[in-house]
This record gives C-alpha cells, structure tokens and sequence, in this order.
C-alpha cells in the first residue's frame, strides 16, 4: 500500500518525484531504488495525456475570466522553460526534466514540449530519460543527506 501512495505522491503536479521519493525513503523507510522506480513510473503515467490535452485545455480555460491569473502563471512558466529548450531540443528537454529544481519535471517538461509542438515519441522518450536522472538524482540526495547529516536512526 504505501508504494501506492508513492506512485500517487510522484503523479502530482510539481510534487512528484521531488516529494515521493525523500517520502518513500525517510517516511516509509522503503527500498530507495524501489521507491525510485515505483516514483518515475508515477510521475510518468500523467505525460501522454499532458502532452495531448494540455494545450486545449489551456485554451479552454483562457476563455474563463476566473481563470486567467491562473492561465497567465501557467503560460509564463511554460514559456520561461520554453525559451532554454528552444536552443537545444532534446538534451534540453532531458536536462530541464532531470534537474530536481522547482517548476521542472515531468508534468512541466511535457507542457513545455507540448506547447512547442515537438515530436511525441521523441518527447516521451527524452521526458522519461530527464525523469530517471531526476530520480537517481533525489534517491542519491534522500539517503546521503540525511546520513551525512547524522539524522538516519
């Protein structure tokens, strides 16, 4: 069960593996590659759907007047992330999704390919590839952080 609520952790929106995994491992005390893998299939699954449904849905709710300070964030991160990979296509995109910063990701790196209108396949591909780093990464940092802070029990 609880490597369930790590899959579901890892499938919201700026959460994801940033927040499932140090979960999966300081919390739950679970296997950290497990937790890892477990938490790049969560934030994984949403990408297909984003990449093709994120524009319309956009659209739609930019014709909402309650909506457009929300739409106008959404818009101005995307294309703040579109601008770095603009230059370097793919290897930007797995960069942008590897690196466990805040506002990069799957969710975002999907939009952010989405919205430039980039090959799906290549898309995926590059998003999952970011994805893995991004959660080598954090494993890495969620099990020698703390030990070398002294607060592993």
């Amino acid at each position: 069960m609880k490597l369930l609520y790590i899959m579901l952790i890892s499938m919201i929106p700026l959460i994801e593996q940033r927040g499932a995994i140090p979960v999966g491992i300081l919390g739950y005390h679970l296997n950290p590659w497990l937790v890892a893998v477990v938490s790049l299939v969560g934030s994984f699954i949403p990408a297909p759907f984003i990449y093709f449904f994120f524009n319309k849905i956009l659209e739609w709710m930019k014709k909402i007047k309650a909506l457009h300070k929300f739409t106008d964030f959404v818009e101005n991160k995307v294309q703040k992330g579109s601008k770095k990979l603009e230059k370097y296509k793919e290897i930007g995109l797995i960069s942008f999704v590897g690196i466990p910063l805040p506002t990069t990701g799957l969710w975002t790196g999907t939009a952010v390919a989405a919205f430039l209108g980039l090959d799906f396949k290549k898309s995926m591909l590059c998003v999952f590839l970011g994805g893995i780093v991004s959660a080598i990464i954090i494993t890495i940092v969620s099990v020698v952080a703390p030990a070398i802070l002294g607060l592993h029990a």
